[in-house]
């Protein structure tokens, strides 16, 4: 049995600006690739953190950060560094850290470059980040995280309040000379 719903997006053809089809290349933002660039996941207080559990409920920190790189004219790679640790007093339950990437070629104003990069892509990649890291924390025998959604716009001001203080620290301290590693 067959019923008619009615025409779906993917029958629809794509049109551009004109009215005619789109070129494949028209879209400002294409997604080309998603990855795992890193992965590691340790529990080196289990079993003895579950017992910690009962007695103190567990601290969980989550810190996200996002890194762009220009791969070639117009195609970027972003990447999201999640890193999480989980206590339970001063035993430490899981230690997560992802770096989930993806691939974008960007037809955007050089303007507009940088708030794509540091917004728009992160908040493509990020639910299957967020899920990955859920998966991984519970098949590592703990609840599975759920990491609250992120704000990159936010994130984005905070990283440029920081660079324009730091700048301004800068301007206003005595340059010192850099030290080789020790």
């Amino acid at each position: 049995m067959s019923e008619n719903q009615g025409p779906s997006a993917a029958a629809a053809p794509a049109t551009g600006a004109a009215g005619g089809p789109a070129a494949a290349g028209d879209a400002p933002i294409t997604l080309h690739v998603q990855y795992i660039k890193d992965l590691s996941f340790e529990a080196p207080g289990a079993p003895r953190v579950f017992q910690h559990f009962q007695q103190t409920p567990p601290e969980i920190s989550v810190a996200i950060d996002v890194r762009a790189a220009n791969l070639q004219p117009d195609v970027f790679e972003v990447v999201i560094r999640i890193h999480s640790e989980c206590k339970s007093g001063e035993t430490v339950g899981f230690i997560l850290e992802l770096v989930y990437g993806g691939t974008f070629t960007l037809k955007v104003p050089q303007d507009q470059l940088e708030l794509v990069l540091l917004i728009e892509c992160p908040r493509l990649l990020f639910p299957f980040a967020r899920h990955i890291v859920a998966d991984i924390t519970r098949d590592g025998g703990f609840p599975p995280l759920l990491i609250s959604p992120v704000d990159f716009v936010q994130m984005y001001r905070e990283r440029k309040l920081a660079a324009q203080q730091a700048a301004k620290a800068g301007d206003a301290a005595p340059a010192s000379p850099a030290k080789s590693g020790s």
